[in-house]
């Protein structure tokens, strides 16, 4: 039974080294190498929670007339802005040194490996994405799909985040470094959509308001025609009494007009009117 185990773990382990060959080859084509880049860099966004056409958008065609540039991923930005991101990056010195046997040779590619990044940063940097994005900050991100790629470049290169931004103004970040920075993005435009919802709800609070002062207007008016109306009605009620019906009357006393029921007698209308007391409404003034 031991033999037959070690039999299976003598198979799954020359199954893992074949696949591990078939991967390194497979990586050591730039064309796969960009299409794993690309499968990682939109992992990572999806994972920051952002959405396509709404938070990024892939692969978009940038044009100024002259030359055409696609970078991987724009991310953007609250107010309107954008930055680039591109995970195209050369992983052959990296891979070449995994497979060596020798520590100065695995050294010595591991070194290339760091200057391939930066010379590649520096390509990417002239390519300048922020002058065809409207209101870029001036800085494009470049994506490396591991983070042993960038430990083992930062190793054999202690300067190569602080040259590469402050030559090429190209930031350097891994999955993790990303996932932080769109973090970042995200709560800004969070930020962003509670200051817009803020200022709706003072224009709406400022519009109520004045509404209010308009409506407090109209219902002034109304209690002072209903005032008058009141006093009309009294002093018509008045002149029935006192000069219409005491001759009226005289009718029936002459024996006119038997059969019609008596003259009503009309009451004054006592019921005052309710003052507006609230401050809002008493003072006549929308405050600014």
């Amino acid at each position: 039974m031991l033999t037959a185990q070690l039999q299976r773990v003598e198979q799954a382990s020359a199954h893992l080294s074949a696949e591990t060959q078939q991967l390194a080859r497979a990586l050591r084509s730039p064309s796969v190498r960009g299409k794993w880049g690309e499968l990682q860099l939109r992992r990572v966004v999806e994972v920051a929670g952002m959405l396509e056409h709404c938070d990024f958008v892939s692969q978009p065609m940038l044009d100024d007339g002259e030359t055409m540039l696609r970078p991987d991923v724009v991310i953007k930005l609250p107010g309107g802005r954008a930055v680039a991101v591109d995970a195209k990056v050369p992983l052959t010195s990296y891979l070449e040194a995994v497979e060596a046997s020798d520590e100065e040779d695995r050294r010595r590619k591991l070194r290339q490996h760091a200057q391939q990044v930066r010379m590649h940063a520096e390509l990417l940097g002239k390519k300048s994405y922020w002058e065809r994005l409207r209101d870029s900050p001036e800085f494009v991100v470049l994506f490396l799909p591991s983070e042993v790629f960038f430990s083992a470049a930062l190793e054999h290169d202690p300067l190569l985040i602080e040259d590469t931004f402050t030559r090429s103004r190209v930031i350097i970040a891994t999955p993790t470094t990303l996932i932080a920075l769109l973090q970042a993005v995200a709560y800004g435009w969070r930020q962003d959509s509670i200051a817009k919802s803020a200022e709706e709800i003072a224009a709406l609070g400022k519009e109520l308001y004045e509404r209010l002062s308009k409506l407090d207007g109209h219902i002034g008016s109304l209690g002072v025609h209903l005032e008058k109306a009141l006093k009309f009605y009294n002093s018509a009620v008045g002149t029935l009494e006192s000069r219409v019906l005491v001759s009226a009357r005289r009718f029936k006393e002459l024996g006119v007009g038997t059969s019609v029921s008596d003259l009503a007698v009309l009451e004054p209308l006592e019921t005052p009117l309710r003052d507006l007391r609230a401050p809002e409404l008493t003072d006549g003034a929308v405050e600014p």
